[in-house]
């Protein structure tokens, strides 16, 4: 099998509109070179050009990194969502993209209309409790006390996670259908990209830190040093939409070949079809 060549790691955001200032991507070749930012092809990335970034790989053998739910939990109630005609994640991307129909591949209006009973958005909703599903890889990171990733159907403050995990479904059954390969729900190909979950918090404990945004050029020149990587050497303030990105990107050069990480004891065959799995969660 090729070992990969390339690693990309995009911040990804579920915000209306069609230009997004917190989407970024960062890449870093095999070796121990530093991450850069990919400049945009207009002042900010659009979902849009994102999906086009992503199908340009198609000839190299890059492994891809978004930080969004692949699919909502599916095993706690053996169902995506209650009178939902999917029985797999594919065909649940396939259902959303279908049903969707914001500008850029955005699923705000969506989740707030047909889909809102499902969703918490306030005290309007009862109690929060039962809105909170977990998919099993997400519960494992909350059990490692490695993060404390969100549920997707919880829509409250500025940590929701629902409407950008949606909007990448729609992406996902884009690229699935221009033949890019996505993991678990398809196998890991032997040439050419793939595209892997990610949950940047991962890296950033991987890098001995405490799980904190980095927001400065030392910040993250130290924890690049921790995985094996050569400072980036940016200064003065940055976002953490932009150390996410770069601390991702060589976060999965660092790991993409340990052979554990494609082969979690958790993930089941029944796993890798509904809720797929989260790259790096062992």
């Amino acid at each position: 099998m090729t070992p990969f060549e390339r690693f990309v790691a995009i911040d990804w955001t579920g915000a209306k509109g069609c230009r997004h200032k917190a989407i970024e991507v960062a890449i870093c070749e095999a070796g121990n070179t530093a991450p850069v930012r990919i400049t945009p092809p207009a002042k900010y990335w659009s979902r849009e050009a994102v999906l086009e970034f992503v199908k340009a790989q198609a000839s190299t053998r890059t492994l891809i990194g978004f930080d969004f739910s692949f699919a909502p939990p599916f095993a706690d109630r053996g169902c995506f969502l209650a009178n939902t005609p999917a029985a797999t994640g594919t065909e649940f991307w396939a259902f959303v993209d279908a049903a969707a129909t914001d500008e850029d591949l955005g699923a705000s209006g969506f989740i707030e209309g047909g889909l809102r009973p499902h969703f918490y958005f306030g005290s309007d909703c009862g109690p929060k409790a039962p809105y909170l599903r977990l998919r099993v890889a997400e519960a494992l990171l909350r059990e490692r006390k490695i993060g404390t990733p969100s549920s997707l159907f919880d829509c409250i403050g500025a940590g929701q996670v629902g409407k950008g995990s949606f909007a990448g479904m729609r992406l996902l059954h884009r690229l699935r259908t221009a033949e890019v390969p996505v993991w678990p729900f398809d196998p890991k190909p032997d040439t050419g990209p793939l595209v892997v979950e990610i949950y940047p918090r991962t890296f950033l404990r991987l890098a001995g830190g405490r799980g904190t945004k980095l927001r400065n050029g030392a910040e993250l020149d130290t924890a690049l040093a921790a995985l094996g990587s050569a400072p980036a050497g940016l200064t003065g303030p940055l976002s953490d939409h932009l150390t996410d990105a770069i601390i991702a990107s060589a976060g999965l050069r660092h790991i993409a070949e340990n052979p554990h990480l494609w082969r979690p004891a958790a993930l089941t065959p029944a796993l890798a079809r509904t809720e797929g799995w989260i790259f790096g969660v062992s």
